[in-house]
């Protein structure tokens, strides 16, 4: 049986305040870095991202682990379970739907097999998600290897199905140094705005210095080995297969990996790979954020995120966006 958001609202335990604010469903939210982003509130580098006016009502997400953190983090609101299997549990509905799904088939480091593969075929949940809630605006993020030729089959499937359901799409590549994030990050955000709905403008790079990988964790390089805190590493030997770079200290730090199976980038001066905390900061998180897992699973947690200091910057966009919206849905 289908309830109304203030219901939803209620009954999850949303403050009056967070009702008025733009629902949020989230879907693939992994630990939670994009979700992170969207709602703000938190300090980067000496940095402030405030508030936003994102409410996350709704999340899921299949890893435990991730979902442990994630609760651990930003609240109790995520559902844990395959997607097909709790769609049917969404809320009646919600002004904006989010998403990072699975990119292992369209990584260059994958399998290449597009959206014919498993994983990022997924893909459709979000389709289904903006189908049946409608929202004014939706967000579904992946590599930017999704641009290249071998994939562009791939791309205009995507951007045909969401274009199906009568939403205006926007579609752009970022990378993620030229918003503040401290590592050279290509990621692809397609944003669907409803046809009632001022058209998306995306938010335009922050610096055109990036940030360096030694001034986001030059003041770690002699600190304890600490669990609790994650600044724990891998002891991987160097192998012949990925992962193996060095950081270069004046540079950003490279694409943090989810499967690099410890093979994480070494350390730009230390003679050890750079431990997990120092790769949440290459991912923009604040160090209060807590990774419960150990260390394989807090690696690929962290890899799979979307870095909160991009998100943020999107999403204050669709925030503006969103500005003169008149609130009366349209069915």
């Amino acid at each position: 049986m289908s309830v109304s958001l203030n219901e939803y609202a209620r009954a999850h335990g949303k403050s009056g305040d967070a009702q008025k604010k733009h629902s949020v469903v989230s879907l693939f939210s992994g630990c939670g870095g994009m979700d992170l982003g969207f709602t703000g509130g938190f300090e980067f580098l000496g940095k402030k991202f405030g508030k936003t006016a994102f409410d996350i009502i709704w999340a899921n997400e299949i890893s435990p682990a991730a979902c442990k953190t994630y609760r651990s983090n930003l609240g109790s609101h995520i559902i844990e379970g395959d997607i097909h299997k709790v769609i049917g549990r969404l809320p009646a509905e919600a002004d904006v739907v989010i998403g990072g799904f699975p990119c292992q088939d369209i990584s260059v480091n994958g399998k290449m097999l597009g959206i014919k593969g498993k994983r990022s075929s997924l893909y459709t949940a979000i389709v289904d998600a903006v189908d049946r809630l409608r929202p004014k605006v939706f967000v579904a993020e992946n590599v930017g290897g999704l641009l290249m030729k071998k994939n562009e089959e791939s791309l205009e499937k995507i951007l045909d199905d969401f274009g199906s359901l009568g939403y205006e799409i926007h579609h752009q590549l970022y990378n993620a140094a030229d918003y503040g994030v401290p590592q050279t990050r290509e990621r692809i955000f397609i944003v669907g705005t409803r046809k009632d709905v001022p058209a998306f403008l995306p938010p335009v790079p922050t610096t055109s210095v990036p940030v360096t990988a030694k001034e986001a964790i030059a003041d770690l390089e002699f600190h304890a080995q600490d669990e609790q805190f994650s600044h724990i590493w891998s002891l991987a030997n160097v192998s012949g297969e990925q992962g193996n770079r060095r950081m270069v200290a004046d540079r950003p730090g490279y694409t943090i990996r989810a499967e690099c199976h410890g093979n994480i980038q070494f350390h730009y001066s230390l003679p050890r790979r750079i431990s997990m905390r120092e790769a949440a900061r290459i991912q923009s998180f604040p160090d209060t954020f807590i990774f419960p897992s150990k260390l394989r699973e807090t690696e690929r947690q962290i890899g799979n995120a979307v870095p909160p200091v991009l998100a943020w910057h999107v999403a204050k966009s669709i925030e503006a966006t969103l500005g003169g919206v008149n609130e009366t849905r349209r069915i």
